[in-house]
């Protein structure tokens, strides 16, 4: 039979203020603003609704392109071949040429900064053969980060009704470019590109703006409106802002910014409990030890309403019957917090050290009291 032991404790931390203001509405048809340490949203709009991604569907070419340099399988200095379809493509271009040689790097750059539909396809191709194949490895890509509604057919974000995402998808990618790929998330921050003698600006007006904004990636068809995946930093914080569906370049940019300075103006992100730091020690039964101390094996940390971290509150769960062998990592309950009395968020602890299993005498002791315990 399992039971669960509770606690329930307060957090020391900072000074009350004043209530959080209201998440501003924004001129756009959804959006979303996460907190990139704490892993959480801090503000957001219609974030399930489907839309149609557009440009942004880039984040996760360019997603793969880095894998396949991380995994040598693509050199930055490689030519890459450049077919009639890549040359062809209509929309936003970096203007590869099948006479000319271009380099993946190159093309990189043509992406991200030029936001070229040519260099996307001319990536996928090199990538995966054909663009086709590149979708299904886009698909499998974006199943695996826990993108749960979306689905790509192109490489691109040219306009087809099986092509869509989400505001929430799409925070999930860009956390994951900053979080897996910080060396090739620099590209990002580049406000200018010159391919084929011609010099074109990042169309991510952030960049001249805020010059707390590193990243992201812009998006525009006649059917999604003009969007904007964007993110900044501030000190020892970073904000990813998705906006979706506005009205024009200016309107994409004012509200992001908007979004923006909400989330660091009026939240505070607090560490909770450091790295392997003990949160408790919980009962082990059939071990060569009676408890196990437990914890996260990384810093926890949290946006909260600016200046309410000292009303926060933890309810602290154990998993019981914890039973030997117990290992470091292994799950082991649950932290809930709660800010005046309102849950806000769970989230499992770990054994922060390994429990063999006891000798005969004590597994047979704790093996009758669990059977008293179970009646």
């Amino acid at each position: 039979m399992r039971f669960f032991a509770a606690l329930l404790f307060s957090v020391i931390s900072l000074s009350a203020a004043a209530q959080t203001p209201p998440a501003p509405a924004l001129a756009a048809n959804a959006w979303l603003l996460v907190d990139y340490g704490a892993n959480q949203v801090l503000a957001e709009h219609k974030a399930d609704e489907r839309i149609e991604p557009a440009s942004l569907t880039k984040l996760m070419t360019a997603y793969l392109s880095f894998s396949a340099l991380k995994a040598n399988t693509l050199n930055g200095e490689q030519i890459a071949p450049v077919s009639e379809k890549a040359w062809k493509m209509g929309g936003s271009r970096m203007f590869i040429e099948p006479r000319h040689e271009v380099t993946v790097n190159q093309l990189l750059r043509g992406m991200i900064i030029q936001s070229g539909n040519d260099a996307s396809v001319a990536l996928a191709e090199v990538i995966a053969g054909s663009e086709e194949a590149f979708a299904v490895l886009m698909n499998r890509e974006a199943k695996r980060l826990g993108m749960a509604h979306t689905h790509f057919t192109n490489a691109s974000g040219l306009p087809d009704d099986a092509h869509y995402t989400t505001a929430r998808d799409l925070g999930l990618l860009a956390a994951a470019i900053v979080r897996d790929f910080p060396e090739y998330y620099s590209l990002y921050s580049e406000k200018e590109y010159t391919y084929n003698n011609i010099a074109q600006p990042n169309r991510n007006r952030l960049l001249w703006l805020d010059p707390t904004v590193d990243g992201m990636k812009t998006g525009h068809t006649e059917a999604a409106g003009y969007c904007l995946v964007s993110s900044a930093v501030r000190g020892p914080r970073r904000l990813v802002s998705v906006v979706l569906g506005t009205a024009s370049d200016g309107v994409r940019t004012q509200e992001s910014l908007k979004l923006l300075n909400f989330g660091f103006r009026f939240f505070d992100t607090v560490t909770l409990y450091e790295n392997a730091a003990p949160v408790s020690r919980f009962r082990v039964w059939q071990g060569q030890a009676d408890e196990v101390s437990v914890g996260f094996l990384k810093d926890f940390t949290l946006s909260v309403p600016k200046g309410q971290a000292d009303k926060l509150q933890v309810s602290l769960n154990s998993r019981q019957p914890i039973e030997a062998p117990v290992h470091k990592g292994q799950e082991v309950g649950m932290l809930t917090l709660l800010l005046e009395g309102k849950e806000i968020g769970t989230y499992p602890v770990v054994a922060l050290e390994d429990v063999a299993l006891g000798g005969w005498f004590g597994r047979t002791w704790d093996a009758l009291q669990l059977w008293i315990k179970s009646l």
